[in-house]
C-alpha cells in the first residue's frame, strides 16, 4: 500500500533501520524509543490487524520475534522485555501494517506502558542505525527457533 509507511519502508521508498529480513518478515528498528533497542517486526505482506493474518504469516512473525528478542536481549543487556501489539483505533493502533512491539525493559527504568508516550522518545537515524547493527550482531538464526 503507497500509503503506509511500513510498505514504504519495506519497499524503500522510506529510510528504516532495519535489524533483520527475510522473505516474509522484517524487524526494523522503531523511530520511537522509550527505552534503547526498541523493535518492531511485521510481515512483509500488508496486513492491517491480526484478525487479517494466515497461519503460516502468524508462526513467521512469532519466529522472528522471538529470534530478535534474543538479539535484543543481548544487545541491550536489559532485564526484561515487554511484547505487545496493537489493533485498531481504539486499542492505539496508529499504523494500520500488523506488527509486534519488543521492548526492552530495565530494572528502575519507571516506563509506564501508556500511549501515546513513543512520540516524546525520538531517536535520530544514526542512532538508531548504530542500534540495529548492535541487535544483528547477536542474531542468531538456528539457535532459538
Amino acid at each position: 500500500m503507497t500509503d503506509c509507511i511500513f510498505c514504504q519502508i519495506l519497499a524503500g521508498e522510506a529510510p528504516g533501520s532495519f535489524v533483520y529480513r527475510d522473505e516474509h518478515t522484517a524487524a526494523i528498528m522503531d523511530i520511537n524509543q522509550p527505552n534503547p533497542y526498541r523493535v518492531l517486526v511485521m510481515p512483509i505482506a500488508h496486513v492491517e490487524a491480526i484478525y487479517d493474518l494466515n497461519r503460516d504469516q502468524a508462526a513467521q512473525i512469532f519466529q522472528t520475534t522471538v529470534l530478535v528478542a534474543n538479539a535484543v536481549r543481548a544487545a541491550s543487556g536489559c532485564d526484561g522485555m515487554n511484547l505487545f501489539q496493537n489493533n485498531g483505533r481504539v486499542a492505539m493502533q496508529t499504523v494500520f501494517h500488523f506488527h509486534m512491539h519488543v521492548l526492552p525493559r530495565f530494572a528502575g527504568d519507571r516506563l509506564l506502558l501508556r500511549l501515546p508516550l513513543a512520540r516524546f522518545f525520538r531517536k535520530d537515524r544514526a542512532e538508531l542505525d548504530r542500534m540495529a547493527a548492535a541487535i544483528r550482531a547477536h542474531l542468531q538464526p538456528d539457535s532459538t527457533v
